[in-house]
């Protein structure tokens, strides 16, 4: 494999990086202009799947990242549908990694931006995703696969992207029939249409790129192949100058971080579960999405899966919940009983899946 750094790659995770810092400007929560797991756990809240007031919104930028997908695979030839790869097992896996993001409050994208927000806290999730990712590779060399796909229709195809649409549509004509935050963080956003022609953008780039960071991680154990991990180290470096620039960077620190805890072991062990997930998926949450906008209607169950993780991580009382600073009083946030017990069963349930997905002959 070749070890060249391709210039899309830098070029999509600095105008990821950028748009990061200006969605946040713009009225995102701090340290969250781009979250996969955060803006999908708010449109369930939006869609009444949850009822966890704080987190409820139509997050514009999910849609844009699909159809931002979408439109330039139509317009390059690399919209292809395919589907039939083990659906069922990929909407568990998405599942899983949503329970595990929300335990970290945040996907791989945000742990980035959360880095170079300055949240030392995120450095611990990293440790814990590239653990969870070397798990995912051990399995990967035993010969774990979740079977080939098969060509679809376009009908499966635009499954996504057809949600998507009627989703921005029925926000735009009917927004009542959702269920909007009027405080925390689902309260916080940025414009709608400017979220929305930012993720357009990135979503284009994201498809042309290909930029994932479970297969940059992957790839730089695997093969020593460093291109798609440098599309993150530009957006950790982008958040990080933006940050100094507009004054909002006041050190390194694991103290009081926006929607952030620092239960360091949950943080820790919640990536391991978002890394080893995406390594058997074969892509990260962001890398999901853009793929179910080129047409793959695995990655469309796997996102439906990450949606129905996140109504589960809250309202059963999973995910995490951050430090907090009210009239002096410090509240450490962090996992509760039910989330620990949570992330103890899809350990165990990965470790079944990781096995009995390993051809036979690898097995014996």
């Amino acid at each position: 494999m070749s070890k060249k750094i391709n210039i899309w790659v830098l070029i999509a995770g600095a105008v990821v990086g950028i748009a990061a810092v200006a969605l946040t400007a713009l009225g995102n929560p701090a340290n969250m202009g781009f979250c996969i797991a955060c803006f999908l756990r708010d449109i369930a809240g939006a869609t009444k799947l949850h009822s966890a007031a704080v987190v409820q919104y139509i997050r514009p930028e999910i849609i844009g990242l699909v159809l931002g997908s979408t439109i330039i695979a139509l317009a390059t030839g690399e919209f292809k549908p395919r589907a039939g790869s083990s659906p069922a097992v990929r909407f568990i896996l998405g599942a899983i990694v949503m329970i595990g993001a929300l335990v970290f409050l945040g996907c791989p994208l945000r742990m980035v931006i959360r880095m170079g927000g300055g949240d030392l806290n995120a450095f611990v999730g990293l440790v814990g995703f590239a653990i969870g990712i070397l798990i995912g590779i051990f399995f990967l060399k035993r010969g774990f696969s979740l079977k080939r796909s098969y060509t679809a229709t376009k009908v499966e195809g635009f499954a996504l992207p057809f949600v998507m649409v009627a989703l921005l549509a029925l926000v735009l004509i009917v927004p009542t029939i959702f269920v909007f935050s009027e405080s925390g963080p689902g309260s916080k956003h940025a414009p709608v249409l400017a979220a929305l022609v930012i993720a357009l953008i990135v979503g284009a780039l994201a498809q042309k790129s290909r930029l994932c960071m479970v297969s940059g991680m992957r790839d730089a154990i695997m093969f020593r192949d460093f291109n798609l991990l440098s599309g993150f180290a530009a957006i950790f470096v982008v958040v990080l100058l933006g940050n100094i620039i507009l004054g909002n960077f006041s050190g390194f620190s694991a103290y009081l971080q926006p929607i952030a805890h620092a239960s360091q072991l949950w943080n820790l062990l919640g990536m391991v579960l978002v890394g080893w997930g995406s390594v058997l998926l074969g892509g990260c949450p962001l890398r999901q999405l853009i793929l179910a906008g080129e047409g793959n209607g695995d990655s469309a169950v796997t996102v439906f899966g990450m949606v129905v993780g996140a109504a589960v991580a809250h309202n059963f009382k999973l995910a995490g919940s951050a430090a907090s600073l009210t009239d002096g009083v410090y509240s450490a946030g962090g996992i509760a009983t039910s989330g620990k017990i949570a992330v103890v069963i899809a350990a165990v349930v990965l470790l079944v899946i990781s096995f009995m997905n390993i051809a036979k002959k690898e097995r014996n």
